[in-house]
């Protein structure tokens, strides 16, 4: 186990990196994205206190995802290969649920119920980050997440 603290912007991890980390967050916000190839982000998940983020490959595989961090943080680090690892089970379980949820509501949830979703979900970092890194979440325009919230409010 090692503990790091990336500044806000720091990357901790690119995509095509072998033998990647498990990144625990104890303070501070990180976010774990791809980049196509147009140079457009995805954000695929955010890391709040508390949450795990790390890429599914395989130690020797290279990894999709870049992880970085978008607030100031202190991050426990550890190997991949959790059965050695002394490490909580809930941030692990939070993490593969909002998986789950989100590539369901991503095949089949309108615009407006992805939002609903993710203001539960992430009460605190709708005010934490950029608009258009949310609409990135999401799947949509950062217009279309501007339309999302009108409807919402008028409901």
């Amino acid at each position: 186990m090692n503990i790091i603290y990336p500044s806000k912007g720091e990357i901790i991890q690119r995509s095509g990196d072998l033998h990647t980390k498990v990144y625990v967050v104890k303070k501070g916000l990180l976010r774990s994205y791809a980049i196509d190839e147009k140079g457009k982000e995805h954000i695929f998940m955010f890391g709040p206190e508390g949450w795990t983020v790390a890429d599914n490959q395989a130690p020797e595989v290279p990894c999709d995802l870049f992880i970085d961090a978008l607030e100031d943080s202190v991050v426990i680090v550890l190997e991949k290969n959790l059965e050695r690892e002394d490490i909580k089970a809930r941030p692990l379980i939070n993490r593969l649920a909002v998986l789950q949820q989100r590539i369901i509501m991503l095949m089949s949830a309108p615009a407006i119920k992805r939002y609903e979703h993710f203001v539960v979900t992430y009460p605190d970092i709708i005010q934490r980050v950029p608009q258009k890194m949310v609409a990135s979440y999401l799947g949509i325009t950062p217009e279309a997440l501007s339309k999302v919230k009108g409807e919402r409010k008028h409901k």
